[in-house]
């Protein structure tokens, strides 16, 4: 497919649904082949890959958790396989889940610590092995919650806040070789995991709606262009950036 990423390699992880799956989705239309990213998912990782093959593009599903890093090394190995090369990561798999402070337990803390922040940096450590001579780009997925830290986040405001820090310091450290590495921060997006939670009908969204300017939650496909931007030539002169897609909620 000819487009702003044609010849490109990208790996999305947890692209199985949601945002992911609609950066993935996003990628391809730009002409990036694409590693579709999934932990448990395979009938959605399968039905991304489907629709990327139906638009004449190219793309594969792999199975990983991002929190064992065996299974990060795995999906990086199988892509070098399949594509021989790869010039974009997203780092898009994580969890959230709210819980009251008299709630948090070390298995709460660790399970979203260790995909959100560790899965992350594994993840970065096997793709900047990977990158040629041309450098790269990581984009990863943050969250609005890293700096508007609502009630009963405070662990997975507190994995954000790291991923934004994680993404200038590794801005830094990277940049000599070429590698560009981004964040962005969406607000409220309605997923699947959003219905699953509860959240579609709650009085928390009406508050996060009437808090922003723009007057709705987002949908995945708010997020993709930029994504794609990121990825591509038009930011090579960006990196250590991070970019808040939420209609103006801060």
């Amino acid at each position: 497919m000819a487009g702003k990423l044609a010849g490109k390699v990208a790996v999305v992880t947890g692209a199985s649904k949601g945002i992911g799956a609609a950066i993935a989705l996003d990628l391809a239309k730009a002409g990036a082949a694409v590693v579709v990213n999934y932990s448990s998912s395979k009938a959605g990782a399968d039905r991304v890959v489907a629709d990327i093959v139906k638009a004449g593009g190219k793309a594969v599903a792999v199975q990983a958790n991002l929190a064992k890093q065996a299974d990060v090394q795995r999906l990086f190995a199988e892509t070098k396989q399949q594509f021989d090369r790869l010039d974009i990561l997203v780092n898009n798999a994580g969890i959230y889940d709210f819980q009251p402070l008299e709630n948090i337990t070390a298995e709460h803390f660790h399970k979203q610590f260790d995909l959100n922040v560790l899965g992350l940096l594994f993840a970065t450590q096997e793709a900047a092995k990977l990158f040629g001579n041309n450098g790269g780009a990581v984009i990863n997925i943050s969250s609005v919650a890293a700096t508007n830290a609502p009630p009963g986040g405070s662990v997975y405001s507190a994995t954000k806040g790291a991923v934004n820090t994680i993404t200038r310091s590794l801005a830094q450290e990277l940049g000599p070789r070429k590698i560009r590495v981004n964040a962005i921060n969406p607000g409220m997006v309605e997923t699947e995991g959003f219905h699953a939670t509860g959240l579609a009908e709650s009085d928390f969204r009406k508050q996060i709606e009437a808090q922003t300017p723009l007057g709705r939650i987002g949908q995945p496909q708010d997020i993709g262009p930029a994504a794609v931007f990121l990825a591509s030539d038009d930011a090579s002169w960006i990196t250590g950036e991070t970019l808040y897609i939420s209609g103006g909620m801060r």
